[in-house]
This record gives C-alpha cells, structure tokens and sequence, in this order.
C-alpha cells in the first residue's frame, strides 16, 4: 500500500489516528505507529467502511478484553472467532443494534465449568472493553458466547 501524505499534528501521542482523502468518498487511515487501513463505501475494492471499522472494534475489543481468562483455561492456542453483526438504519443514518457472537469450542468442558468460563469470559468483556463501554450506552449492543447470551 503506498502511504499517502499525513499532516503532522502537534497533538499526535499514544492512541492517535489519522485519515487523509485519497478519491472520491475514499480514505487512508492510519495509526501513530504507522499501521494502515483503507476507508471507504462498500463499492470500493479493499476498503472497509466506517461501520464495517466500528463493528471490527467492538469484536477485536471483546477478544482483546476476554483473551487471558480464556486462554487460561482452555490454553493458550485456543481458537475464537468473533463476528459483529448489524446494519445501519438508513432513515436514521445510525446503528440502534449490533450483535456480537463469539464461536469458539467449549465442548471439552462440563456445564458448571462451560458456564464459568462464560460467566469470567463476560465479566472481563463488560469490565475491559473500552469500544463496548463507550458505545453500549447509545446502541442495543447483545453479546453471546458458544450459543449463550450475556447481555
């Protein structure tokens, strides 16, 4: 990916981003530290839109957030996948809903220790995931676990 030109702002530090227009309705974003995504509308080959980027922020902050207590439990090569699902409401032009499902494989476990690990696993999302504390408030944000719902 060739790196566009950023202005330099004199408040750029830790948790900084930045988005420079490269067509139209087209954007680069990048990080601080120099990471990159294209931003852009669903017909634009390689882009992810807005939504598309909020939706992979709350399900990368619920593994984030969840990925210790799990991985003590069920080892550290465990494997999850975390999709986030929802749809903007055209008339509103925003979302009222986004469902989060992460499938990962809990059958080698009993119940009582399916449902405690469910239990710790949605603790650590609700008390760790800055993007889901942040955005929970203003949308109908429901998050299930092998099949179970937490909230």
């Amino acid at each position: 990916m060739n790196t566009p030109l950023h202005a330099v702002s004199d408040r750029i530090g830790p948790g900084s981003v930045s988005v420079t227009r490269t067509g139209d309705r087209t954007y680069h974003g990048m990080n601080e530290r120099g990471d990159q995504v294209l931003i852009g509308p669903p017909e634009a080959p390689g882009h992810f839109t807005p939504g598309e980027l909020l939706k992979l922020a709350l399900a990368g902050c619920a593994g984030m957030s969840s990925d210790r207590v799990t991985a003590r439990r069920l080892g550290p090569d465990y494997s999850v996948t975390i999709w986030a699902h929802g749809t903007s409401d055209p008339t509103e032009q925003r979302y009222s809903a986004i469902d989060e499902q992460l499938l990962l494989d809990l059958s080698a476990l009993d119940e009582a220790e399916r449902a405690t690990l469910i239990g710790l696993m949605a603790k650590s999302i609700d008390r760790s995931c800055t993007v889901a504390r942040t955005v929970g408030p203003a949308i109908d944000l429901t998050t299930s676990i092998d099949g179970s719902p937490i909230h």
